[in-house]
């Protein structure tokens, strides 16, 4: 039997008990404030809305780059010889974290290591991860072609929904993502973009939802568990932090209402907070 290791990178905002639980490496992405370059995950996310409040603009990002995956591979390998990774990337269409650790993969020749498109970020990367974790428990004691282990892992992307909602627009706008006439008119008719991912990883704004959060999360939910024939063992409950206690008791609520067995909260990491800001909601099923 070899030992098989999970790897990822912070945007996947895999919460801390999943972490120690799956004994997950994570390498961090990066934060741009005034030139500056911070390890996301590393420091307070409140430095982000303090930075936006304060500048009226929003931290840029950028991906891990080739040699720190060269690098970060090469430990884990030191200090687990003979190992097998099986490393989570966020999005590749969303981020060119995929690319630079594929760049990292052949250029440096690494052998056992498997690179796998989430397809997703945040909380559908923390729902992939977590479905992979379980097959690789199962399977550990029994696979010995890792190659084709890594396909059926890939696979698992296909069954992952992610969709959340930004509370605001202002960071959508300060980042230029949308026009100061968009931002007034949804300002004026409190309209919140709903942020869909779609199968390749893209990040599309689809419809439009009115109201306060609280008003919002009702049909959100109700909306996105009627669309999809989600299976019922856990239901990952997204959230920017300032987002109002009854509305992430009312989150899991629904998921209980609905028969979810489990539910985890997966509160967002600077990476999507630099686009989303402070309360967003969001949700990640697997899918049947």
């Amino acid at each position: 039997m070899r030992e098989i290791l999970i790897s990822t990178e912070s945007g996947s905002d895999l919460p801390e008990e999943l972490i120690r639980q799956y004994q997950v490496h994570v390498i961090p992405m990066h934060v741009i404030m005034d030139g500056e370059s911070f390890d996301d995950g590393h420091f307070p996310i409140d430095r982000v809305f303090d930075y936006f409040e304060e500048t009226g603009r929003i931290p840029t990002t950028s991906a891990v780059n080739e040699g720190e995956y060269i690098d970060f591979f090469h430990k884990l390998q030191s200090e687990h010889p003979g190992c097998v990774i099986y490393h989570f990337a966020y999005s590749s269409v969303a981020s060119s974290t995929y690319d630079h650790a594929k760049l990292a993969i052949d250029d440096e020749g690494f052998q056992d290591i498997f690179l796998i498109d989430t397809k997703s970020v945040s909380g559908g990367c923390t729902a992939h991860i977590s479905e992979a974790y379980k097959r690789i428990q199962e399977r550990k004691d029994s696979v010995t072609d890792y190659a084709a282990f890594a396909e059926e892992l890939q696979a698992l992307a296909d069954h992952i929904e992610c969709q959340f909602i930004p509370a605001t627009l202002a960071y959508l706008r300060a980042g230029g993502r949308v026009s100061n006439a968009s931002y007034i008119a949804a300002n004026i008719l409190n309209l919140k973009p709903l942020i869909e991912i779609d199968r390749d990883g893209h990040l599309i704004a689809t419809k439009k939802y009115r109201g306060s959060m609280r008003k919002i999360v009702e049909k959100f939910y109700k909306d996105f568990l009627e669309r999809y024939d989600c299976r019922k063992d856990t239901l990952y409950l997204m959230y920017g932090k300032g987002l109002a206690q009854e509305v992430l008791d009312r989150m899991k609520e629904i998921a209980l209402e609905h028969g979810f067995q489990h539910t985890q909260y997966v509160m967002t990491g600077c990476t999507i907070s630099c686009h989303g800001g402070k309360g967003a909601i969001g949700i990640a099923a697997v899918t049947r």
